[in-house]
Order: C-alpha cells, then sequence, then structure tokens
C-alpha cells in the first residue's frame, strides 16, 4: 500500500498504562509499519504538551482522564494540530458523546474494551 510509506506520527493518550502499552505493541504489526510513536501521555494535559512538542499527524484519546479530559483535550489538539487526526477510544458508549466528540474534532471513535484489531483498522483508514 503505497499510503502507507509516508511516516505518520502517533501520539497515544490514555491514563491507563495497560492500553496505551497494548496501542503502542499494536504499531508492530506489518500493516502498521508507516506508524512511528512520538508520545505517550496519561491526561490531557500531558498529552497537549508532548502534542506542542512532537506535532503528531494521529492521536488515540480515551475520554475520561485526570486534570484535562478527553473531550476538552480534543478541542485543543484540532486547533493546535489541524491535520492531525482523531481517534477516540473510550469506555464512553453512548452516541450523544461519540458526537460531541466528533463535533470537537474526532475523526473515530472506538468502543473499549477493543479488540486489536478494531483498532489497527481505525489507524489504517486514518492513514489514507
Amino acid at each position: 500500500m503505497n499510503a502507507m510509506a509516508a511516516t505518520h506520527r502517533l501520539l497515544i493518550v490514555d491514563d491507563s498504562m495497560l492500553v496505551r502499552n497494548r496501542i503502542a505493541r499494536l504499531c508492530s504489526r506489518a500493516e502498521l509499519s508507516g506508524i512511528a510513536i512520538v508520545g505517550l501521555a496519561a491526561n490531557g494535559a500531558q498529552a497537549l504538551a508532548v502534542a506542542r512538542e512532537q506535532s503528531p499527524t494521529l492521536v488515540t484519546l480515551d475520554l475520561t482522564m485526570p486534570e484535562l479530559d478527553g473531550e476538552e483535550c480534543i478541542g485543543q489538539l484540532a486547533a493546535m494540530l489541524p491535520d492531525a487526526r482523531i481517534l477516540v477510544v473510550s469506555a464512553l458508549s453512548d452516541k450523544a458523546t461519540a458526537l460531541r466528540a466528533v463535533r470537537r474534532g474526532a475523526h473515530g471513535f472506538i468502543h473499549k474494551p477493543f479488540r486489536d484489531e478494531e483498532i489497527a483498522d481505525a489507524l489504517i483508514e486514518l492513514m489514507e
């Protein structure tokens, strides 16, 4: 796939270290070889700091986090990095939450618990 030749810069944001590490491990899959992980953050405040320094092109983002929640973070990330593609990965599964996230600037929504293939497929779609 030619679209995969370009390197995408991924920031993984989740207050669970297990989830951050799981998504990071997924990026070692062959179909995700176009992704370089540029940062891991445990909350929205850390995410914004990393985003300022690393300018990610892809972001996976939880919504329920301490310090700065994901919904507020989406808006700030979208304003800071208008070309970045944001994938929400959240246990909140109601349609109203997903719609609010998209209105703020998210490009996709995956519900927890997730299958590895769901995250991989969503990231591939965002890279195209």
